[in-house]
């Protein structure tokens, strides 16, 4: 290979590592010259929707008068009409059980018994000297009348007869608290003894509880305290049914609790068929007095704004900025009580990219 073909290939290879070299540069340039002009970026003078220039596509309500009723959304418990812990009056022990456990009972009725047989000889050891006692007064009566005795010993014998009485009605007392009666109709629970323990007042025998009818007790605070009263209707439905019951307000606390700033009240539920069960807990619905002629926009067309409360409403094509006084809330809706007209077209949706002035076109409108 002689000289001027060394020179010419060498010329050739540093041109090509030269091309490469340079070839980005080269395209980038290219692209940017063969570019259409007003497309630089997507936020450029002809960028896409929300976009200067571009109108945002919502929805909006019109501002019209409504009855506005508050919907106060709280949780609560199904307790029993009635409930206690069954026990004995006196120490002993049972020699009889008269109830299945999960049975029904009705009031009076004998649900166990301790031994009574030393009380039971105590009292017909009094009886038997009823009859004498009573002989004496009786002798003594007769004899007064014919002066042949004194005051005082017909006094004597008629106080004894009343002592002997008295002993006989604390002997009837104390046999009576060795017996187990149901104070009210009630279901009786699982029970904690068998026949032949030695029982005490402190021995709890089993639970009776009345489920007919049966209590919702429930709290709302110190603002909506003024909503409950006796005779007020609620819904509630427990967890876990898809049944919703109704019951009435029965009482109330007479005071708000100063520490949870709360309420506490009840309402009763018939449970004819006593299907429900105390323990569970409910959800709650209590509907508020009716307003009439009230101004209300959804929730989500509201925007909390550094301790303001801001909404977008639609003037001549564009979204205007309103700052709103709201009032009392349900589900879905707040009252307004300034800021807003009747009228008014208020954006319901996209709020979070409007602004004051933005273009704006509605697409539906309620």
């Amino acid at each position: 290979m002689n000289k001027s073909t060394k020179i010419i290939l060498f010329s050739v290879i540093a041109l090509l590592i030269a091309g490469m070299a340079l070839y980005p540069t080269i395209k980038k340039k290219l692209k940017k010259e063969d570019a259409p002009q007003g497309t630089v970026g997507q936020g450029g003078p002809a960028g896409g929707g929300g976009g200067r220039g571009m109108a945002l596509n919502v929805n909006a309500k019109v501002i019209q008068p409504e009855t506005l009723i508050d919907l106060l959304l709280i949780t609560g418990v199904t307790i029993p009409d009635e409930e206690v812990n069954l026990s004995f009056e006196s120490s002993g022990k049972i020699t009889d059980i008269f109830f299945q456990e999960g049975a029904s009972v009705k009031k009076g009725q004998l649900l166990a018994k301790i031994n009574d047989k030393p009380l039971q000889a105590e009292l017909q050891k009094l009886q038997a000297q009823v009859p004498l006692a009573e002989d004496r007064v009786f002798r003594q009566k007769s004899l007064l009348e014919k002066d042949a005795v004194s005051k005082e010993a017909h006094e004597q014998v008629t106080t004894e007869l009343e002592k002997l009485h008295a002993d006989i009605e604390l002997i009837k007392a104390r046999i009576a608290q060795t017996e187990l009666l149901a104070p009210f109709d009630g279901n009786i629970g699982l029970r904690n003894v068998s026949e032949g323990a030695y029982v005490s007042p402190s021995t709890i025998i089993t639970i009776l509880t009345k489920i007919i009818p049966l209590k919702i007790e429930f709290s709302v605070n110190e603002k909506q305290a003024d909503f409950i009263f006796s005779g007020k209707e609620i819904s509630f439905q427990p967890e876990d049914d898809p049944s919703v019951y109704k019951a009435i307000v029965y009482a109330k606390e007479s005071r708000v609790d100063i520490e949870l700033f709360s309420l506490k009240a009840r309402a009763l539920y018939p449970n004819t068929s006593g299907h429900l069960r105390p323990g569970r807990s409910a959800k709650i619905e209590i509907h508020s007095n009716p307003m009439d002629n009230a101004l209300t926009a959804p929730s989500e067309s509201i925007i909390k704004e550094m301790g303001r409360n801001i909404a977008f409403i639609y003037s001549g094509g564009r979204a205007k900025q309103v700052e709103l006084d709201l009032g009392m809330r349900t589900e879905s809706n707040v009252q307004i009580t300034n800021g807003l007209n009747i009228g008014d077209t208020l954006i319901i949706s996209g709020v979070m990219q409007l602004r004051d002035g933005l273009p704006v076109t509605i697409d539906n409108i309620n």
